[in-house]
């Protein structure tokens, strides 16, 4: 990074500034320190920095890492301007999830020079409120609101179950947190969908494929069974993804994870433990409840009627 500022302290202040932002600034930012438009424009036509948007700019001429098109989304927006969803997530740590855009929220009536690129969705919205903000960073909203948010801006309601589920998953925020924001939200059509799945994450599911299995079993009129259920051993300590304690029928999801040499001996030591106590163990490979769901449900009612459980009347 290269500046024509005469004094080392203005440098190093930008310097400290840019390692915090993605190396990505503000205009407003380069004329507090005390640059000229003069300065500005010298070092974009020196190559030494570029545009990111009309408000921002970054300090190199190279490619910018998400860091830095989160802060310039921002900036683009205006001094009020959150990330929000999907983006507000992604900057407090969210992987495994992608997005086309990045989604900024300004307050209703903020007054935004441009509201759409191909890269940045700038949006108004009566939701906004400024105790929604993080207190460090790039400027965004809270994980709960985020995700709750995100899942209500969704393209379809699986992409709002995985993003809420993930963020679950990955201990940004517990599933009260998700509830209490809910209760924010007084009327939209995905509003239902998210109350019955705080409730099911707050149960102990941790993962989309758990979910599936979950709705696959109230669809089939199957009974729903505990979940994540902690389970010692012969000295070991490990969760069952789904046990029906009544029936002595226990499930596991098992993810491409589960075939990697790390885990195999772990899940064989698990599996020989639970046979050990006499419980029936079925293994529900996340590719057969893509494919071929109605064979493994098929297995599932037939160890459970086998266990003593009838369809009808009574449920565990």
């Amino acid at each position: 990074m290269n500046s024509t500022g005469p004094t080392p302290r203005r440098t190093h202040a930008l310097e400290d500034l840019a390692s915090r932002q993605g190396d990505v600034v503000s205009r407003s930012q380069l004329y507090g320190l005390g640059y000229s438009r003069a300065e500005l424009r010298a070092q974009l036509h020196a190559r030494r920095w570029q545009r990111v948007g009309r408000q921002s700019l970054a300090l190199h001429t190279g490619p910018i890492a998400t860091f830095g098109l989160l802060w310039a989304a921002v900036f683009e927006a205006g001094p009020r301007a959150m990330l929000d969803g999907a983006s507000a997530l992604i900057a407090h740590g969210l992987t495994g999830f992608t997005s086309t855009q990045i989604r900024v929220s300004v307050p209703k009536g903020a007054k935004i020079q441009r509201r759409r690129t191909p890269h940045l969705d700038i949006r108004e919205t009566r939701r906004f409120a400024a105790s929604d903000r993080s207190l460090s960073g790039v400027p965004r909203t809270s994980p709960a609101t985020a995700a709750v948010r995100g899942a209500l801006w969704a393209r379809s309601e699986r992409e709002a179950s995985l993003l809420v589920t993930m963020t679950v998953q990955q201990g940004l925020c517990t599933p009260e947190d998700l509830a209490t924001e809910l209760l924010r939200i007084r009327r939209d059509k995905r509003r239902a969908l998210l109350a019955d799945l705080i409730i099911d994450l707050a149960g102990g599911i941790r993962s989309l494929s758990e979910l599936d299995f979950v709705k696959g079993c109230r669809e089939r009129g199957l009974p729903v069974p505990d979940r994540q259920v902690l389970r010692r051993a012969g000295g070991n300590r490990y969760y069952l993804d789904f046990y029906y304690d009544r029936y002595g029928v226990v499930v596991e999801i098992d993810g491409i994870q589960h075939g990697w040499a790390s885990n195999a001996i772990a899940d064989a030591t698990r599996h020989n433990d639970v046979a050990l106590s006499r419980d029936i163990v079925l293994r529900l490979p996340v590719l057969g409840l893509r494919v071929c769901p109605d064979l493994f449900y098929a297995q599932v009612r037939q160890a459970l009627i086998e266990a003593g459980w009838h369809e009808q009347g009574i449920s565990a």
